[in-house]
C-alpha cells in the first residue's frame, strides 16, 4: 500500500484494515524522502516497507516471508539525513520504549512487554522526547527511523 494514496490515506487505511482484520499483514510502498510517512504507517501496524523501486524480486520475497512468518517484520532502511546530525543517545530502556511504541503498541502494552508500570513508561516516553525533540509519539518513531534507532 502507497503511504500518500489519495483520499483516506495510507496511515489511516493501515488503522482501518487492522482493525477490520488485527491479522492482516500490511506492507507500505514508498519513496525514499517519505520516511515520516513511513514511520506512521509503521506505528499504526504496518509491518514494514519497501522503496517503490524495488525489483519484483525483492517485492516477491517480502510478500512471501509476510505471508509465511506471522510475527515477521521488515527491518527499515537505516537512513539518517546529514543534516540531522548525529542520533542522541538514548538509555537502553528508552530504545525499549521506542521501539514498541513504533510497534503500534499502547504505554499500557509496553509496560506490561518490559514488565513497568503504565506511569514508568511515559517517564522514559517524555524524556525520549526530550532527548530526541519530538512533540508527540509519531514524531518520536519518525526521528527514530531516520536515525536508526528503531528497526
Amino acid at each position: 500500500m502507497d503511504v500518500r494514496m489519495p483520499g483516506l490515506g495510507g496511515v489511516e487505511t493501515v488503522r482501518r484494515l487492522l482493525s477490520a482484520d488485527p491479522g492482516a499483514r500490511i506492507i507500505m510502498l514508498t519513496v525514499a524522502e517519505d520516511l515520516d510517512g513511513v514511520a506512521l504507517a509503521v506505528a499504526a501496524g504496518a509491518r514494514g516497507y519497501l522503496h517503490k523501486d524495488a525489483s519484483r524480486a525483492e517485492l516477491r520475497a517480502t510478500v512471501t516471508q509476510a505471508l509465511a512468518d506471522p510475527t515477521w517484520r521488515l527491518a527499515p532502511r537505516r537512513l539518517r539525513s546529514a543534516e540531522m546530525g548525529a542520533a542522541p543517545t538514548l538509555t537502553a530502556r528508552e530504545i525499549q520504549v521506542l521501539e514498541g511504541m513504533s510497534h503500534g503498541r499502547s504505554n499500557a502494552e509496553i509496560g506490561r512487554e518490559l514488565f513497568l508500570s503504565e506511569d514508568t513508561v511515559k517517564t522514559h516516553a517524555r524524556r525520549l522526547f526530550k532527548k530526541l525533540g519530538a512533540s508527540d509519539r509519531a514524531h518520536a518513531v519518525a526521528l527514530g527511523f531516520r536515525w536508526g534507532l528503531v528497526r
